[in-house]
């Protein structure tokens, strides 16, 4: 696939005037963490050791004040996640009906800082998630600066892989696999880092 700049997608909700601007904490979600294992196996580079080994000495520097909402490079990183946001979903729209699922688009939510989604509080921090409750992808762009800034993941391929992954968490709810996972884990409280870790 070729990137070209141009447009916002309809699937993008822009909530970032809305929030405080930054990547602020030290709390990594379990998604959170499994983007950056998966990042850490395709570049082959510890994301987890230097996630936790530098949050401290960068804690500071990042609650800064809040970038423009829409300076340059910004306005182009949002037409780049509308890009591979459209893409992905064109893929699983005709991917799932032929084998007999719809595909519902899932929306992405743009943040700063902290923002309610229907899981809870959706918070720098945490990382990028996908909320199964209102089919969303929540994410700060800011995680991308942290990509490139701290963990030495730089460029478009890394981008796209952390909004792709989502997406894939929400193809998983549309086929009910989610929905089977959160069953067997009710069911046997012990299994629920390990078949998180599988989903």
């Amino acid at each position: 696939m070729r990137w070209t700049p141009g447009g916002t997608s309809s699937d993008i909700e822009d909530r970032r005037s809305e929030g405080g601007g930054g990547f602020r904490g030290t709390h990594l979600s379990v998604g959170g963490a499994i983007v950056l294992l998966l990042l850490s196996i395709i570049f082959k580079h510890d994301f987890i050791t230097s996630f936790f080994g530098s949050s401290s000495s960068g804690a500071a520097a990042r609650q800064s004040s809040p970038a423009p909402i829409q300076d340059s490079a910004e306005a182009n990183l949002v037409q780049f996640v509308s890009f591979v946001l459209d893409d992905a979903q064109r893929v699983w729209e005709r991917i799932l009906p032929e084998n007999g699922t719809p595909y519902r688009h899932a929306k992405l939510v743009l943040f700063r800082d902290a923002t309610d989604s229907s899981c809870g509080l959706a918070q720098s921090a945490s990382g990028p998630f996908y909320c199964a409750a209102d089919e969303k992808v929540y994410i700060d762009l800011g995680f991308y600066d942290e990509l490139k800034s701290r963990f030495g993941a730089p460029g478009e391929f890394a981008q796209a892989y952390v909004l792709a992954h989502e997406i894939g968490h929400h193809v998983q709810t549309l086929l009910g696999i989610s929905n089977k996972v959160h069953a067997l884990q009710e069911r046997n409280p012990a299994l629920t880092n390990p078949v998180s870790v599988r989903l």
